[in-house]
């Protein structure tokens, strides 16, 4: 029999365990990045040694700058194609955007596989190329649905009070919709971006043997060894991504507040 008192505070608890089972090994993977000692599993004091060994790697900057590349030019080009397609799909009478509905539901290597399949076919050779292709593919999934939800937001009346005051489409489009999805634009860019960097599986099947985003330098620290150096620069990245994360959730609340 389980008592009163636990029965009433179990799904209390299961959060609580699903929780710290989530943040555990992160909190010991920031710590352990300021481990003093070289292997993780032994406390030796605090240190920033290893901080200091990361930011003297070369190779590092050449991936983060790789990575920056990717994901800025990723999330230019997914703000570009989903205006578009929102803006576009107004004309058709079927839902074409939930077709892009499909990368968040898919498993990413599925969608590796079939984008090496597809450059493979038309003979592009795996690189920067391919890379910014294939993370602009997986940002449309994230972007489009953002996106779409403060379109659907708009009063059509703007838009036709516009072209009844005589302003073209391209002047409508410009002047009317881009400012009003100007927090909208923001949060996607922002969420694609950490996609971007985050991402392993496609990054791995487009970027072939000449480009290497963090995600893959990252893979290969591990698989030459555990190093302190791994934690370091995770850590990093964990208060980068934080960091765009609130900066969503900020965009997202004031558009709430402004709403009410």
């Amino acid at each position: 029999m389980i008592p009163a008192v636990l029965r009433k505070n179990l799904l209390s608890l299961y959060v609580l365990c699903a929780f710290l089972f989530l943040y555990i090994p992160i909190f010991v993977l920031v710590v352990y990045s300021f481990n003093q000692g070289e292997f993780p599993l032994q406390w030796q004091g605090f240190s920033l040694h290893w901080y200091h060994e990361l930011f003297s790697l070369v190779e590092i900057w050449r991936a983060f700058q790789t990575s920056f590349i990717v994901g800025l030019s990723a999330s230019i080009l997914s703000l570009c194609l989903s205006m578009i397609l929102l803006y576009g799909a107004k004309k058709f009478p079927y839902p074409v955007l939930s077709l892009f509905y499909v990368n968040i539901l898919i498993p990413d290597i599925v969608l590796a596989v079939g984008l090496l399949s597809l450059f493979a076919f038309f003979w592009v050779p795996l690189g920067l190329v391919a890379l910014i292709i294939g993370h602009t593919v997986l940002g449309l999934g994230f972007a489009i649905p953002i996106l779409r939800a403060r379109f659907d937001e708009m009063d059509d009346f703007l838009i036709e009070a516009s072209y009844d005051l005589g302003a073209s489409e391209t002047y409508t489009f410009f002047y009317i919709v881009i400012p009003f999805m100007y927090p909208a634009l923001f949060a996607a860019a922002l969420l694609v971006m950490i996609v971007s960097f985050d991402d392993f599986l496609v990054s791995f099947f487009c970027a072939g043997s000449s480009t290497q985003t963090l995600s893959l330098y990252v893979f290969s620290m591990i698989r030459a060894g555990v190093s302190p150096t791994v934690n370091a620069l995770s850590t990093i990245m964990l208060f980068i991504s934080s960091v765009l994360v609130f900066v969503i959730s900020w965009f997202n609340i004031s558009g709430l507040e402004k709403k009410s």
